[in-house]
């Protein structure tokens, strides 16, 4: 048997019939290497970007150990961002979804805390969350983790970056000794060393080479020589590849917002991501982005990681990273799931040893290329295909998918095909409808009824 199909691992029946209904075949690197050590109960630490299959690979070893006639909090995730968590969460249930009654809980700051704890009062056995939330929970006395028999920390590496180690550390301190560790970072530095020989014991390394194929992902390198000039490359770079999905990565939260702002001012779709933003500001900006009604992601970082965006057609360094592992996390956004992708860097000649170090770790570097010709700075910004409604009601309201596309497609609506992704919270949904659809869409949900009421409807606009 093939050692990279899954069924050559010694899986539930329920979990390989459940991998095979949705497609999953062969192992990723990441995954044959790191699932024997997992399934045969050791600590695992392993090094893996975003896109490489190391929810999947911490998941079914989480599922295959679970016992759920036990209710009760078994498994523990903790992510850095509640985007992240909510992913994490999804991926988890649909691997689960062959075994009956498995009830995973996500437990993130940015939401309600009362609802949790009703939740957690139900009982569960698989908790997702960020490391504050679950912190809070622990100190009231609504969380308890005595039974827990695995812990995985997804993204180890940001979650100390934003400054959760001792918050680590004290929830660490309130699991059982004998457990599982498992530990998946994008990157190794001196601080997950510490903290892995902190809580992990005798753990199995897994490091997947980070190298990307030049057939997957397109790089190019183009020399600035000052601000002015960088923010005028950037605007050329979008108007020459026009692509429907843009992040752009800059190094600091002020300089995101601002690059934004520019962009917004010379016609283009933009958002900044960053830490200042409320959550529910982030949850809009994020969703927009992913349901293509907004173009041009600016973001730093710490806030990009984390993000669940399919088909990434370009990313943009208008900084060099620091380093050449962030440099290799940036452009792996794009050129993924065998799609191609363009990763294009911007850099001053200050900044031209950062490029030189980034040589040792890519292969190959290109050498500098001249800007596209500035008679692109003429042409009108690319605009997006899809808007997105808000919608003044949710899961509480028990508004379904469902509800929302047949309340646009009903009689003397818009078609199916100019329905886009559908995102529904507790207390309000967003829906995605093409441009030229953006009217009638408005005039069906605010005179026509969901689950019998009226709701609040408008467009949200830059």
């Amino acid at each position: 048997m093939n050692p990279t199909a899954f069924a050559s691992l010694n899986l539930h029946d329920a979990l390989l019939n459940n991998l095979a209904s949705l497609g999953y075949d062969r192992m990723t690197p990441i995954q044959s290497q790191s699932l024997p050590p997992i399934l045969a109960g050791r600590d695992v630490i392993a090094q893996g970007k975003t896109g490489s299959g190391k929810t999947a690979a911490f998941g079914l070893g989480l599922l295959q150990k679970l016992d759920v006639k036990r209710f009760r909090i078994q498994g523990l995730v903790l992510c850095p961002t509640r985007e992240l968590a909510d992913q994490v969460a999804r991926e988890i249930r649909r691997l689960g979804r062959g075994i009956h009654n498995i009830k995973v809980l996500t437990l993130c700051g940015g939401t309600p805390f009362g609802p949790q704890v009703g939740s957690l009062e139900h009982g569960a056995h698989i908790i997702v969350g960020t490391p504050g939330r679950i912190e809070d929970h622990l100190g009231r006395g609504t969380l308890k983790l005595d039974k827990v028999s695995t812990l995985i920390l997804d993204e180890a590496d940001r979650m100390l970056d934003m400054g959760f180690q001792e918050v680590l550390e004290r929830i660490v301190d309130q699991l059982p000794q004998r457990r599982q560790t498992l530990l998946f970072s994008a990157t190794f530095p001196d601080q997950i060393q510490a903290i892995a020989r902190l809580i992990l014991s005798q753990p199995v390394t897994v490091q997947v080479e980070s190298s990307h194929d030049s057939a997957s992902i397109e790089q190019h390198f183009y020399k600035v020589k000052d601000n002015k000039q960088r923010l005028a490359a950037l605007r050329l770079l979008l108007l020459q590849f026009r692509p429907e999905s843009a992040l752009v990565f800059c190094n600091t939260r002020k300089e995101s917002q601002a690059v934004a702002d520019s962009l917004v001012q010379c016609g283009f779709s933009a958002l900044a991501l960053h830490g200042d933003l409320e959550q529910r500001d982030r949850d809009q900006m994020l969703i927009r982005f992913a349901n293509r009604s907004a173009s041009v992601l600016v973001a730093t970082d710490v806030a990009a990681r984390g993000l669940d965006i399919d088909a990434l057609d370009l990313v943009i360094n208008y900084h060099i990273s620091h380093d050449a592992e962030s440099h290799l996390h940036r452009i792996g956004r794009t050129g993924r799931a065998g799609s191609k992708g363009i990763a294009c860097a911007l850099y001053s000649e200050k900044e031209s040893h950062r490029v030189a170090q980034l040589e040792a770790g890519i292969d190959p570097i290109l050498d500098s290329e001249p800007l596209p010709p500035l008679a692109l700075l003429e042409q009108a910004a690319l605009k997006p295909a899809m808007a997105t409604l808000q919608i003044d009601g949710g899961k509480k309201q028990k508004i379904r998918p469902g509800d929302i596309l047949g309340a646009l497609t009903g009689e003397r609506g818009i078609t199916g095909q100019q329905v886009g992704k559908i995102n529904i919270a507790d207390n309000w949904a967003f829906v995605a409808v093409s441009i030229c659809a953006v009217k009638p869409a408005l005039k069906k949900l605010t005179q026509g009824k969901l689950k019998g009421r009226s709701f609040r409807v408008r467009l949200l606009e830059d």
